[in-house]
């Protein structure tokens, strides 16, 4: 009798280890997550305007076509200055029906470099400005750009909507 229950405690003992190993390889098995694939709908490409400011040559706003970069987006603005500092360059894209806000240039406190980054005022007529403000004043209408050398009703009309007189 005593080799009986040795031999069916055992086969108890194999059966308590199999079962054992069995809920570990379950349990390892059930603990391991399989790869979860999420699939989205690519996002339409931006297309429309955006605004380049900061420390571009010529900030603005420029036309926004699907596939351009930001190099390409800095190339219409120009470039970046010189010594421009990469976290002050801004780049602005209006939601759909949304206007851009334009911060105008005050042309009668705009330094040089401002002035210049003005379409169609560069350096000299940059210079000019500042010359013409020294001599006479400060504008009290833009349309008295007009009265320095160099600048026309072309170039006023350009810069119209990019200026004013006050802050």
């Amino acid at each position: 009798m005593g080799r009986f229950l040795n031999r069916w405690s055992l086969a108890a003992a194999i059966l308590v280890m199999i079962i054992i190993a069995g809920a570990v390889v379950i349990g390892l098995e059930s603990g391991r997550s399989q790869p979860v694939e999420i699939s989205l709908d690519p996002a339409p490409a931006p297309e429309g305007e955006i605004y380049v400011g900061g420390e571009v040559n010529n900030p603005g706003i420029y036309p926004l076509k699907p596939g351009d970069s930001l190099e390409d987006v800095l190339r219409a603005a120009g470039g970046v200055t010189g010594d421009a500092d990469p976290g002050s360059i801004e780049i602005s894209v209006p939601e759909k029906g949304e206007v851009a806000a334009l911060q105008k240039v005050n042309i009668n406190t705009a330094d040089s470099w401002l002035l210049a980054a003005l379409p169609g005022i560069g350096e000299t007529r940059a210079q000019a400005i500042i010359a013409y403000r020294q001599q006479n004043g400060l504008f009290r209408d833009i349309n008295a750009l007009l009265n320095v050398a160099g600048i026309g009703s072309v170039t006023l009309d350009n810069i119209r909507d990019l200026i004013t007189v006050v802050d």
